[in-house]
């Protein structure tokens, strides 16, 4: 399928639509005449050439798929699972919901609106509403490069798990030989075999963040084919992404829904789920519930990074981008609490198995101990029995008490693990219990895969369209060679994360590269929108561009509720940080198998506010730059005046 170049409807200035009453555009008619003048110092006829030289979605099918690849990602599968876990299970999708509908529906429409009815990137489409707010797009753009810079890395490790998953036995399903072949290696028997693989052979992780060490060429590889597949996939813009995007969007729920089956099937599985919706009413007046169900909708979605502006730019000026919203939101939720029941099931079935196997190492210990006849310790009687022996043998049952494991499925249960702990521990834990180990695992890893190459053609598409968009650079560079460099360098910087001490980098910028800025950029971009362009405008070009007016319901949510939900986001992150005083990190501790935590060195924290600071100084220093410059052609046309 070809990417079509098509026509659209007369077009003013940057973007601005006319329409009269009777044309297509207003309720009820055809394309509306080019009846423009000069705007914006721009002849009429050169914005036509432009507008007619954009590339469109071939289907406004594609437009939805590539939206919902981008905001289906990871944070679905091991996040939201996670907040359930900790925020009262069921109850916890109380709040969720309630943020869907007055923070995420709205803030999604506000960006693909925009996106629709600027027809340009993040920095072109902010600009033209105002030159003062070009920064608002630059600190996109600069959000997503970090981005994409160590969101790549997750593929190239699930690059590296899916190649390992062809082997029999799976690597992480025992423990190696210590290097006598005396016995197993002695990190892995203190951890687990599945810690010991992501640690060890994986990340070959160091003990902290000051001890570099090299570059680990297996992942580094593995980093490079992720940048390939992504480069590949972005190579003729939308013309090959509108394509990937059927594959990216669709085959996960594939997976899921073979891993639903699967999972209720499995010994335990209803254990995990009556956990999942199970609600803990109490957990609705915590504050933390509200907050983190708030943030998980907002970056969920893949606010404020461009990518939705840019997907957005490429659609029919007439497309009906409310619908298309609400629907890529739904989906978005719908795919939480559907991964939750798989993730759950699955988590039940661990648990389970834990539980169990902790007890029959106690009736062992106890039967052996004691003398006892085999079977007549149970897991029912197993209690009973402890007390029997403890009243009635107490000296030897002490001696033995230390070894004595406190077996609870609860606590199994209540052990929550979020990212990549979930992704490449817990799930790798419970798929090697599993019969045809091997192929639950190449499903599930090649599920990861398709799931963070779909969110990278969001990610880079931020970033590549301002580019192309762009006459100076888009003049001397064709597309594949802007997209090839900016895969390059990413690819390059990447490395980093390949090192010893990668994991503890790939946490900073997972940690603090997004989180403030974002936050502040769909701040300014609801400002710029609603008191800025004026919402009254705003709200009448979408009725002039689509055929249909703007409902209340989005007024109110963008110029009251869902700027203050956000600024009460700002303000939790903020005070949660000067509140927590130094920042820590989990570190690798070989010698106990475990994580331990340490604070981070001075240049870590100067890396972090570097991180934050970057982007966000973006939309002031912008703003001071077009104000200068704009004084400056004032002073020169007075002069040449005089």
């Amino acid at each position: 399928m070809r990417l079509a170049i098509k026509k659209r409807p007369g077009v003013c200035g940057a973007g601005h639509p006319q329409a009269e009453p009777g044309q297509d555009g207003a309720p009820g008619g055809r394309a509306p005449k080019q009846t423009c003048g000069r705007r914006g110092g721009k002849p009429a006829r050169e914005l036509g050439a432009m507008e007619k030289a954009r590339p469109l979605w071939a289907n406004p099918l594609q437009f939805v798929f590539a939206c919902i690849s981008y905001a289906v990602g990871l944070g679905n599968v091991w996040r939201f699972p996670y907040l359930c876990q900790m925020y009262g299970g069921g109850s916890f999708l109380v709040p969720y919901l309630i943020m869907l509908v007055v923070e995420g529906m709205p803030l999604l429409y506000l960006e693909l609106a925009v996106g629709q009815r600027m027809r340009q990137g993040s920095i072109g489409a902010w600009r033209s509403i105002s030159p003062y707010l070009s920064g608002v797009g630059v600190a996109s753009v600069v959000v997503s490069f970090f981005l994409s810079m160590y969101y790549n890395v997750i593929n190239a490790w699930a690059f590296w798990y899916l190649f390992h998953s062809f082997q029999d036995p799976l690597p992480w399903s025992h423990c190696p030989l210590n290097s006598n072949h005396t016995g197993y290696d002695e990190e892995c028997e203190l951890a687990s075999s599945t810690q010991y693989f992501w640690y060890r052979k994986t990340l070959n992780i160091s003990p902290s963040i000051q001890e570099s060490g090299s570059v680990q060429w297996e992942p580094a590889l593995c980093l490079v084919l992720a940048w390939l597949a992504v480069y590949l996939c972005i190579l003729r813009g939308t013309a090959s992404t509108g394509k990937v995007v059927y594959f990216t969007a669709s085959l996960p729920y594939c997976v899921l829904i073979i891993y639903l089956v699967r999972g209720l099937t499995l010994h335990g599985a209803t254990n995990g789920l009556a956990y999942m919706f199970t609600p803990k009413m109490e957990q609705l007046a915590n504050p933390k519930a509200w907050i983190n169900a708030a943030t998980q909708i907002f970056f969920s979605l893949g606010l404020g990074f461009g990518s939705l502006i840019a997907f957005a730019s490429y659609n029919e000026p007439s497309s009906n981008c409310q619908r298309h919203a609400v629907v890529v939101s739904l989906i978005n939720s719908a795919t939480s609490i559907f991964a939750s029941v798989v993730t759950f099931s699955i988590y039940g079935f661990k648990a389970t198995f834990n539980y169990e196997s902790c007890l029959n190492k106690v009736i062992l210990l106890l039967t052996n101990a004691f003398d006892l006849e085999d079977g007549f310790l149970t897991a029912s009687n197993l209690e009973q029995v402890k007390g029997y022996l403890a009243s009635t043998y107490p000296s030897q049952y002490n001696e033995v008490f230390p070894q004595i494991k406190n077996c609870s499925l609860e606590a199994e249960l209540d052990t929550a693990v979020q990212g990549t702990g979930l992704a490449f521990i817990v799930y790798t834990e419970a798929i090697k219990n599993m019969e045809v180990s091997q192929l639950w695992s190449v499903l599930y890893f090649f599920m990861l895969l398709m799931l963070g190459i779909g969110s990278m053609l969001g990610n880079t598409a931020a970033i590549l369209t301002p580019l192309t968009d762009s006459k100076a650079i888009s003049r001397r560079l064709p597309k594949e060679a802007i997209s090839g460099l900016l895969c390059l360098v990413s690819c390059v910087i990447g490395m980093v994360f390949t090192t010893e001490a990668g994991n503890y980098w790939f946490d900073i910028f997972n940690d603090y590269a997004a989180t403030l800025s974002l936050l502040l950029i769909v701040l300014v971009e609801i400002g710029a929108v609603c008191y800025v362009y004026g919402l009254r405008r705003f709200a009448s070009d979408l009725q002039a561009m689509t055929g249909r007016p703007l409902n209340w319901y989005w007024k109110v949510m963008w110029a009251g509720v869902s700027p203050l939900i956000i600024i009460s986001l700002l303000l939790f992150y903020l005070s949660d940080y000067i509140l927590t005083g130094t920042l820590r990190y989990q570190a690798w501790d070989a010698s106990q198998g475990q994580l331990v935590t340490k604070d981070y060195p001075t240049y870590a924290l100067v890396v972090i506010g570097l991180l934050v600071a970057s982007s966000t100084m973006c939309i002031p220093l912008v703003a001071l730059a077009a104000f200068i410059l704009r004084c400056l052609k004032r002073g020169g046309g007075t002069t040449s005046e005089v």
